[in-house]
């Protein structure tokens, strides 16, 4: 996000140098790169553990200290993530230093501690924020002239609705390059996913669409675990998938020594398929739609209404794949779903528990019948795909009418790729996302609302994440 944005942000604010201030230096490769999109302004990068993100209960005197050595004059403070709850001695200590200062902080949150990172409460807890309403103050201020930015119009709404005119909306940049020719290689086709091997990405339902539409294909996913708590998820999917001779590639761009971009990708890719059950923004489906590449897109409600506003109209939408009951252990999954999520449940604060709706399994437990793909556990989903994949066909093709012309459609080569809308143009280009973040730091200091509210911003966060409709097994627990 900032290699993207920072060229047409800082030349829209007239900047003549930009700090990067982080907990570890960038890899050499990129910042060559960063200083050519910027130049000729200046760069300085200023490493120090206490700018990252770290799990150690921090001396509020260190974190002062390296603010105070670096917000010496005027300028802007653009802060990614403070939300994620990786440094909140830092969040609470940056919004104290900018509001003594008089200096702007855009407040940028593209996730959310309570997302999906509920085993990381008691290390929360134990880095000095015991509460809630603690962790809340740390990363919604609201003193100075402080704004709070997401990246999709669902979290925007509950800021807007909680801290008033101190929330924005401001989407991610896409500019839309010219389509590389398209000229898939020889031999078997590429079917993509580009992103990080992630449990959210829902990877082994990717996997089963390209065995049943294009049974030829492989899976190419562009990134790695690079994170160390989806580490078991990708062992495990690749061992899998070695074991039964599935067509899956993990991690293409994820080596060093790998050749070749994103764009390449795109450019031999017969298909891109996006199968997450949770995104923030729907980056893959803009690069798809850029890139003049057919794609299968499983719906995302947190981002369907954006993709929707810029205008985005996906030939090839769904919104579950529905999986026979008979081609899963149906028992041994509803014991592995009653204790994982029972674990996952005890990790909660005591507060929010009764907000966690059960998993749309449990519900029938006792009576078998059609369930989506995403609501299964990995290991119900390796049963489904150690079926041999023309008998599981046989039995969910029914359950998903809307798969047959897409088969057909993939065959022959004639999947429809998205078309590139007039209007995202006013929302997704550097040069309108440079106006808006500009308009943003211009709107100078808004009446601060109640501290509570920014409390009462937590909450709805907590209880959206909690709904039984984002309740996916793959996101419990690392294992």
């Amino acid at each position: 996000m900032i290699e993207l944005a920072a060229p047409a942000v800082l030349r829209q604010l007239g900047a003549s140098g930009v700090t990067l201030l982080t907990g570890e230096r960038p890899p050499e490769v990129w910042l060559r790169g960063f200083r050519r999109a910027i130049h000729p302004v200046r760069v300085r990068v200023v490493v120090d553990p206490v700018l990252g993100y770290t799990e150690d209960r921090l001396a509020p005197g260190k974190v002062r200290a390296a603010l105070d050595r670096e917000l010496l004059g005027p300028g802007v403070v653009w802060a990614h993530n403070l939300a994620l709850g990786r440094n909140l001695a830092l969040a609470r200590a940056l919004a104290t230093a900018c509001a003594a200062r008089g200096l702007p902080l855009v407040a940028h949150h593209h996730d959310w501690w309570c997302d999906r990172r509920w085993a990381r409460w008691p290390v929360i807890r134990r880095t000095g924020f015991p509460s809630q309403r603690a962790v809340a103050a740390a990363i919604f201020p609201t003193a100075g002239r402080v704004a709070h930015v997401a990246i999709n119009l669902s979290d925007a709404a509950i800021l807007q609705q909680h801290l008033g005119a101190q929330a924005h909306w401001l989407p991610n940049l896409i500019d839309r390059p010219v389509p590389r020719r398209r000229r898939p290689p020889p031999g078997a086709p590429i079917w993509l996913l580009p992103c990080r091997v992630l449990r959210r990405k829902n990877l082994a339902e990717a996997l089963l669409l390209t065995r049943w539409l294009r049974p030829e294909a492989t899976l190419v996913v562009t990134g790695g675990a690079d994170e160390t708590d989806e580490q078991p998820y990708a062992a495990t999917l690749a061992a899998a998938a070695r074991a039964h001779g599935w067509p899956l590639q993990l991690g293409a761009l994820a080596d060093q020594q790998a050749r070749g971009t994103i764009a390449d990708f795109f450019a031999r890719a017969e298909v891109m398929v996006c199968t997450s059950v949770q995104e923030g923004f729907g980056l893959p489906q803009l690069e798809a739609a850029a890139a003049g590449c057919p794609a299968i897109l499983r719906r995302v409600p947190l981002v369907a209404a954006d993709l929707h506003r810029f205008g985005f109209r996906f030939p090839q939408l769904y919104d579950d794949l529905r999986i026979a009951p008979a081609l899963f252990d149906w028992p041994a999954e509803v014991r592995r779903q009653t204790r994982a999520f029972a674990a996952w449940r005890a990790l909660l604060p005591r507060s929010v528990r009764a907000l966690a709706g059960p998993p749309a399994l449990l519900t029938m437990q006792d009576r078998p019948q059609p369930i989506a793909f995403s609501r299964l556990t990995l290991a119900a989903q390796l049963e489904v795909l150690r079926q041999p994949p023309d008998a599981s066909w046989s039995r969910c093709a029914p359950l998903n009418p809307f798969l047959l012309p897409w088969r057909e459609r993939a065959a022959s080569g004639t999947l429809a790729p998205t078309r590139w809308p007039r209007a995202a143009e006013a929302h997704l280009s550097s040069a309108n996302y440079a106006r808006r973040f500009a308009r943003i730091v211009a709107a100078g200091a808004a009446p601060p609302p109640e501290a509570v509210c920014g409390l009462a911003a937590q909450g709805d966060f907590i209880r959206a994440r909690l709904a039984s409709t984002e309740c996916f097994p793959l996101l419990w627990s690392p294992r």
